[in-house]
């Protein structure tokens, strides 16, 4: 897991030098980085630093002020997006973060609600201010972002031209998605609403709140990235592309029988593996053959792969403008410069030190909203999309 971060990491220590990370003192106790005024704490930073490893993980020292770096970088990148938003009048409504409040409440009883808040310290109007900034950033990348993207026909047509022989199937395939929710805390957990199930009781709740909203007509996508916990999908709508019959094939005996009996547009009732509860939707399914560009399923494929990469290039050019016109001083990244990379010491800090509050969640502590995050690793067991594996 260090590898991804060993480069970007390393580079933002030494390009501290150049971009004006001074040598005055922080100023205050174990504050890392200043934005524009604002101090953003270690405190903020340890928490997303052990939201991240795995307990039974030993990184070395190295290692661990690496990933540090890389986290602080991000939240710096998060503030400016928070402050963006409240400049441009983004700021979430009352009304907006209740809602999403009553649904990351909806799968826990209170107890078990309370005693996730108590596990991770915090308490209901930090959880409420989260969400707001999250809240916030989204609708900001909305408006700069999300509504500028416009793909041509012309890339779309161009984009098969490069890329025509992917698109040949040579046997039955099913363009499925799935929710899966899963009876135990998962680190990797990246869905919208920062939920994860942590017991069988919760997991069972959970599904079956989704099974009744889907029942009720709630849209398959919208949820899985609200709630779904495959970190794999989950950002995607749990989309899990074009499956040959052949993979399905080689995989759980029991998903098998459930994609091959659902129509296109159908969802299946609670699947339970071994390790997970799963809802799944078959999107559509495709006979041997060309599949050729004028299947409106083939252009909206082609157009959501340009589309994702036009908003990841997008993201870090509008990063980067922020970034140059703000006033950001990283202290870390200037002790590990000064000290040969060692992390600094933790200093006694009382609460009024004037930092944001850690990073609330009901689920492990997400990456900040609207930072732009490298996808993991397609694991060998799930067939990739077809259509953005050769984009």
């Amino acid at each position: 897991m260090f590898q991804r971060i060993l480069v970007s990491a390393a580079v933002l220590a030494v390009l501290c030098l150049a971009a004006g990370c001074q040598r005055s003192a922080p100023p205050g106790p174990n504050v890392w980085a200043m934005v524009n005024g604002h101090p953003i704490l270690r405190q903020e930073v340890d928490r997303y630093y052990r939201s991240q490893m795995d307990q039974r993980q030993q990184p070395s020292p190295e290692e661990e002020a690496l990933l540090k770096l890389n986290i602080l970088d991000e939240l710096v990148n998060n503030e400016l997006l928070w402050e963006q938003a409240q400049k441009l009048g983004l700021e979430a409504t009352d009304g907006e973060v209740e809602r999403q409040f009553a649904e990351l409440k909806l799968p826990y009883s209170e107890q078990a609600f309370e005693h996730q808040l108590a596990l991770r310290g915090i308490t209901v109007d930090q959880l409420k201010s989260e969400l707001r900034e999250n809240i916030s950033i989204q609708k900001l990348i909305n408006r700069k972002i999300v509504s500028n993207i416009r793909i041509s026909e012309q890339e779309i047509s161009a984009a098969y031209s490069r890329n025509h022989d992917a698109f040949n199937v040579a046997e039955p395939e099913f363009h499925v998605a799935q929710i899966v929710v899963t009876p135990y805390r998962d680190k990797q957990v990246r869905n919208r609403k920062n939920d994860d199930a942590t017991t069988l009781g919760q997991a069972e709740r959970k599904i079956r709140m989704l099974l009744g909203r889907l029942r009720a007509g709630a849209n398959f996508a919208q949820l899985a990235m609200d709630y779904s916990e495959d970190p794999m999908t989950a950002s995607t709508g749990g989309d899990l592309g074009f499956i040959p019959e052949s993979a399905l094939n080689q995989g759980n005996p029991e998903l098998k029988r459930v994609v091959m009996a659902l129509k296109p547009g159908q969802i299946s009732g609670i699947i339970r593996t071994k390790k997970s509860f799963r809802i799944i939707r078959l999107i559509a399914k495709l006979s041997p053959g060309e599949r050729k560009l004028s299947d409106p399923e083939v252009q909206q494929a082609i157009r959501n792969a340009l589309r994702d990469r036009m908003e990841q290039v997008l993201r870090a050019a509008y990063l980067a403008s922020l970034r140059s016109q703000a006033r950001v001083t990283n202290y870390l990244a200037r002790d590990l410069l000064a000290s040969g990379g060692e992390l600094p010491a933790e200093e006694p800090s009382s609460s009024s030190s004037g930092g944001k509050a850690p990073a609330p969640a009901l689920a492990p502590e997400a990456a900040p909203a609207g930072v732009p995050k490298s996808a993991p690793l397609p694991s060998a067991a799930k067939p990739a999309a077809r259509s953005n594996s050769v984009l």
